[in-house]
């Protein structure tokens, strides 16, 4: 085990490890400006929760991504750049025009062409998501896999920290401020990051050959992940396990502003502190991993997620107190890092190279489809239930994801051989 822990301590440093960390931060920068700090801003000037619910609806993009992703693998765009730069670039432009677009707008007058701007936002997002997922993919190898998830997952909450904390932390901040439009702006010319590293990244070298048909494109990746045994049990665990914690996500900004809490409160303990905690959580998911194997991690991890969805009915008891914030944010962030980490190595593990864009596409579509479409009646929930009862509500929804976990069992070892 130690002979091969040191080739992995090499690949921290390498050019390749560094790429997938820019372009995992460049992922990752849309997602809140669509969703909790679109939210934030929205909440602040009082447009109606149910409203600011349905905008949930916005990441459905990220949920039938699967649909264009076949294009990503048959055609290729540029031929200077290659099939996945070419992508990559084109995705990266079309979102700095995007989210520019949506700073231009003020929520009490402008609602409707803020949504579809914030629809045109996560499609070009999710486009890119389909190409960066591939592209490291194809460029890792199979044992570099795990620690790539979590470099690119390093990134990815970085850009949140900076599309969410910081930004939000900046807005009506004393001394140096942003507007809410400004703040959109500056986040279009951080986009400029992903530009650069796609430019200065290299095409990876793959055996196979496209796929000579769109129709080939389509269908094949689904028939050979259809046919093998335990896929329709492998595909439902995907679509349940993060269900409830990805859905008690949807409303946490809004809650936050409703207990009482501040910008720079929820910018500095919600965000920067659970960028921290949410690293600590890949970190320990990773190395237990290690050690106790997938599947034993996912019902750890997931058992853990649970518990600290529930914990967010803490707040509601003790009202706009920082360590109450401070603890249940570290608490949720740790374990979902941990389970992310578990969950993404699964993913990984069970796409077939061949059909990379495509097959990661349509099993990460598949995990994000629940939260996408249920978090548009998230406004509705708390309405009904109130904020306590709605994330107890969400704790319990985890439990039959851990429930499909016994029927995943006997696929243990063809997963674990390419995340150990």
């Amino acid at each position: 085990m130690a002979e091969k822990k040191t080739p992995l301590l090499k690949e921290i440093f390498s050019k390749k490890m560094l790429i997938i960390f820019l372009l995992g931060f460049s992922s990752g920068l849309p997602l809140l400006l669509t969703g909790g700090t679109l939210k934030t801003w929205l909440a602040r000037e009082q447009v109606d929760i149910s409203m600011i619910g349905y905008f949930g609806w916005v990441g459905l993009a990220y949920s039938l991504k699967f649909i264009w992703a076949p294009l990503l693998d048959r055609f290729t765009i540029s031929k200077k750049l290659g099939r996945r730069r070419g992508w990559m670039l084109l995705s990266q432009l079309l979102l700095v025009g995007s989210i520019a677009g949506i700073g231009m707008f003020d929520p009490k007058f402008s609602l409707m062409n803020m949504a579809v701007l914030s629809v045109l936002t996560a499609f070009f997002s999710a486009t890119q998501d389909i190409v960066i997922d591939a592209y490291r993919r194809e460029l890792l190898h199979d044992e570099e896999l795990g620690f790539g998830s979590s470099m690119n997952m390093y990134g990815y909450r970085i850009a949140m920290l900076v599309s969410g904390a910081l930004g939000m932390g900046l807005v009506g901040a004393p001394g140096f401020s942003l507007t809410w439009n400004e703040l959109y702006y500056a986040m279009a010319a951080f986009m400029g990051i992903g530009i650069l590293t796609t430019l200065w990244a290299p095409e990876p070298k793959v055996s196979e050959a496209p796929p000579r048909t769109l129709m080939a494109a389509v269908i094949d990746p689904f028939r050979e992940f259809l046919k093998r045994d335990g896929a329709y049990f492998m595909l439902t665990f995907v679509f349940l396990f993060k269900l409830g914690d990805a859905l008690s996500g949807a409303m946490l900004n809004p809650y936050y502003v409703q207990i009482g809490y501040s910008n720079a409160d929820i910018a500095l303990i919600a965000k920067t502190f659970g960028l921290i905690s949410g690293m600590v959580g890949l970190f320990l998911g990773s190395t237990l991993m290690y050690y106790i194997g997938i599947y034993r991690s996912l019902w750890i991890f997931g058992i853990l997620q649970a518990l600290s969805t529930g914990a967010f009915a803490i707040l509601t008891m003790t009202g706009p107190q920082n360590w109450a914030l401070a603890f249940t944010v570290c608490f949720e962030d740790v374990t979902s890092g941990m389970g992310s980490a578990a969950f993404i190595a699964f993913i990984s593990a069970i796409t077939n190279k061949r059909y990379t864009a495509t097959q990661y596409a349509i099993l990460s579509s598949i995990a994000t489809l629940g939260r996408n479409f249920f978090s548009g009646f998230s406004g509705d929930m708390v309405k009904h239930l109130g904020w306590a009862n709605f994330y107890y509500t969400c704790m319990f929804i985890a439990i039959p994801g851990l429930l499909m976990l016994i029927l995943m069992k006997k696929y243990q070892k063809q997963t674990e051989s390419v995340v150990a």
